[in-house]
């Protein structure tokens, strides 16, 4: 499975309900194993974003609709990036012409 790293920020109506953010994450590791992914860590953070998350997912499409569905229903935005192990950058590298 390839790996991704979401980064999250609160919407407003997020933000209003602070105490109902762990059980988002719950809500929002669900989506991701009904996409046939994982989560395997999520984290609070500092900075411009709130929390983050690491999952695994089958495919871009499945990332893709497992970020969605948490846009959807968890009162965060979403930026999902895709994330290669050093090992396969260097097999990607070792392609180039």
């Amino acid at each position: 499975m390839s790996t991704y790293i979401t980064l999250m920020k609160f919407t407003e109506q997020g933000a209003k309900d602070l105490k109902g953010a762990p059980r988002r994450i719950e809500s929002a590791a669900k989506a991701w194993e009904l996409m046939g992914g994982k989560l395997l860590g999520a984290y609070f953070v500092m900075g411009e974003y709130d929390y983050i998350a690491i999952t695994e997912s089958p495919s871009d499409e499945a990332a893709v609709a497992a970020s969605l569905a948490v846009c959807a229903r968890e009162h965060v935005k979403t930026t999902t990036l895709r994330a290669f192990t050093i090992d396969q950058f260097a097999q990607l590298v070792d392609r180039l012409p």
